[in-house]
């Protein structure tokens, strides 16, 4: 008779070191993220009015919708989003009011030593969140996370980085499709240490 409770307890113990390494992990990421000194895009004025840039621009009153192409440049106080097009959703009944922000083409967002990219991104004026999906890197400093979504919320500061582009939302995915799979990867730098 056979004893199969070695292997059983080996993959029991390596999956629970996996998930350890996990959380780990993703408490290192969130301690270098997350301190109210280190917030990434904290302070955000999310009221400040918007200015635009572009090579082309297209205003599609009817639709309440204006398309930006070729080098787009939009800036709001602080922040600076780059892209390749972008579709602005707004509405015009008592002053105009934007509501909604589609860019692609190599999406670049900064502020200051902070800057996020990605393929995509949608900045909901109304929610004052951004979010961005494909290839997603943030960075702060020499500091850097990779992923597949990051998330900021600008009211917050706290930024949110997910493996797989869909994040658990269809908001940037086929709806009800499966994510794809990722893994959430970064650089931190270390305080020198002092003998």
């Amino acid at each position: 008779m056979s004893d199969n409770s070695g292997p059983a307890i080996s993959l029991r113990g390596t999956a629970l070191r996996s998930l350890l390494g996990g959380f780990a992990i993703g408490a290192a990421v969130l301690l270098a993220l997350a301190p109210s000194q280190a917030q990434v895009f904290a302070g955000q004025n999310s009221d400040a009015p918007v200015n635009v840039a572009a090579d082309h621009g297209e205003l599609l009153g009817k639709q309440d919708r204006a398309t930006l192409a070729g080098n787009v440049v939009i800036t709001q106080g602080a922040l600076t989003l780059r892209a390749a097009r972008t579709t602005i959703a707004f509405s015009s009944g008592g002053g105009f009011k934007i509501h909604r922000l589609d860019a692609t083409g190599g999406v670049v967002v900064t502020k200051g030593d902070q800057s996020a990219s990605g393929e995509v991104a949608i900045y909901d004026f109304d929610r004052r969140i951004i979010t961005l999906a494909g290839g997603v890197t943030l960075k702060r400093g020499s500091d850097r996370l990779n992923g597949g979504r990051l998330t900021i919320d600008l009211t917050t500061g706290l930024s949110t980085v997910d493996g797989n582009v869909g994040g658990g939302s269809s908001a940037l995915g086929t709806p009800g499709s499966a994510p794809r799979g990722g893994r959430i990867t970064g650089t931190f730098n270390v305080p020198k240490r002092t003998n």
